[in-house]
């Protein structure tokens, strides 16, 4: 779980942007955090910033703002990287179960429907 930058620069969508576009103040913001929206590597790159307390840009679709907002309402957190990457798994875990719950009530119907 190290924060090396080669494991997930490599595949952010905004390595084909314009850089100073995620730098972009007031409104402009807005677009830029757009970016990140269906970026694969969303997690790590927002984890990246908060663990190193980076206070300038957008970073993981979120302006510095919302970082540092973040970051005061969680002061103990000691590593973003690890509570992100746990996050990610719990919310994986539930949503493959949901999603295989939802097979087996359709299935039961197919079965029910049948003669």
């Amino acid at each position: 779980m190290s924060d090396d930058l080669g494991m997930w620069t490599d595949r952010a969508k905004c390595r084909l942007s314009d850089s100073d576009s995620l730098f972009a103040d007031g409104a402009d913001q807005s677009a830029a955090k757009s970016v990140c929206h269906a970026c694969p590597v969303r997690t790590e790159c927002l984890a990246h910033a908060l663990d190193h307390r980076i206070e300038h840009g957008i970073w993981g679709g979120m302006t510095e703002r919302e970082r540092r907002a973040l970051l005061r309402r969680r002061p103990g957190v000691p590593s973003w990287r690890r509570l992100l990457d746990h996050a990610r798994i719990d919310y994986e875990r539930t949503a493959d179960c949901l999603i295989l719950a939802e097979v087996e009530i359709a299935a039961r119907k197919m079965s029910a429907e049948s003669p």
